[in-house]
């Protein structure tokens, strides 16, 4: 599996653009529509097509609505819908993340409270799919480390429903501070408040380290610039197929609550840690204590130690740059009796080293079909070696 995922907003960034890129760049569409259908919001369908921009062939994709929709959900709602769902841990902690950059932005645009901000009946839809299938996108590339390069967010006027505003949008500046983007580009809405907020919270900004590309995906809009295709490109690659430099970062904690510990390890994933973990030791005065511990790319070494700060009792962090052997890594389905079970394949000089199925597929066939998951596990192991 691909260790680095690149985007590049050519002509643009919007959530149907990004699900296109996506979906051409080979992410299963029907994982992804399962993942989405099992949200609980009835009444849409994606409509996948082919097109193209300036001779660039691609995907264009919307969300088609199939009879009436709740007028005006709130942020409230949506966040609780979130919440809900069956989605893998890190997607719905993305998905949700991504969802309050947008109501933030737009409460702060309008002077409104967080809790009163509404999108309306399309545009609520359009949000939930889009903002759920951005971080399942992650989910089901294995979140690789994800850079953007800076976009342009276009300049001139737009019409909306509060009237003719500037372009960039107010809400999509908002999203973007602090990040970096590039003045210009098209006359017209190049990135939306959905784009802005999947490039802030899924992507790095910036330029992406020396890597092999492997795949290509091209989400098309459906505005046409004068100066350029209206396209979002998204590259996957490898930066290292035998292994590579890592930072190590550790902290020291005898005085910090486990469900802060907990709170700590999950942040710091979202933050880009490739793994985070907790250990018992013992301290001075004989005092029990533990060991948070993270394993981050470079990059992501500042976002990672700020989360040690931020979620814990400690007032440092340590860390040192590490090496490691990675075997290749591929995600594979196989069909099992209780249905679709991805497994997780480790390989090394091209010898199967590991075939492990993921856990979260599992746990979603036991509780279809009311069985131990177990059973799956081994079903699904027994398929792949089968196989």
């Amino acid at each position: 599996m691909a260790d680095l995922l690149w985007l590049e907003p050519v002509g643009g960034a919007a959530g149907d653009m990004f699900l296109a890129a996506a979906l051409h760049l080979g992410v299963p569409r029907d994982e992804l529509t399962r993942h989405l259908g099992a949200l609980g919001v009835p009444g849409w369908r994606l409509e996948v097509r082919d097109a193209e921009a300036n001779g660039i062939h691609g995907l264009h994709l919307d969300v088609e609505l199939e009879g009436p929709q709740p007028h005006g959900r709130g942020f409230t709602e949506i966040a609780a819908l979130f919440r809900q769902a069956p989605l893998p841990p890190r997607a719905r902690q993305a998905a949700l993340a991504m969802l309050e950059r947008v109501a933030r932005a737009e409460s702060r645009v309008h002077g409104v409270p967080l809790e009163q901000v509404h999108f309306h009946e399309v545009g609520a839809v359009d949000s939930i799919v889009d903002l759920c299938g951005a971080a399942l996108v992650l989910e089901l590339l294995g979140w690789p480390r994800a850079v953007a390069s800076p976009p342009e967010l276009g300049q001139g006027f737009q019409k909306t429903h509060h009237g003719v505003l500037p372009v960039p949008p107010p809400a999509v500046l908002e999203i973007m501070q602090g990040a970096l983007v590039r003045p210009g580009g098209p006359q017209g809405e190049a990135v939306t408040p959905t784009g802005a907020a999947i490039l802030r919270e899924l992507f790095e900004i910036g330029t992406p380290p020396p890597f092999v590309p492997r795949r290509t995906g091209y989400g098309v809009g459906t505005s046409r610039w004068s100066d350029r295709p209206n396209v979002l490109r998204l590259t996957s690659g490898d930066r290292s197929p035998a292994g590579g430099e890592l930072w190590l970062l550790e902290a020291n904690l005898d005085d910090c609550p486990g469900q802060l510990v907990a709170r700590a390890i999950e942040a710091a994933l979202l933050a880009g840690a490739l793994d985070a973990w907790a250990a018992p030791v013992t301290m001075k005065k004989g005092r029990p204590g533990l060991i948070l511990g993270a394993l981050a790319p470079a990059a992501r070494r500042e976002a990672v130690a700020h989360v040690f700060l931020r979620e814990t009792t400690t007032l440092g962090v340590r860390f040192r740059a590490v090496e490691r052997l990675e075997a290749e890594r591929e995600l594979l389905p196989v069909e099992t009796p209780y249905g679709p079970v991805r497994v997780k394949v480790g390989r090394l000089g091209g010898e199967v080293l590991n075939a492990h199925p993921e856990w979260d597929d599992c746990a979603v066939r036991a509780r279809e079909h009311g069985v131990p998951v177990k059973r799956v596990l081994d079903a699904a192991a027994a398929a792949y070696w089968k196989r």
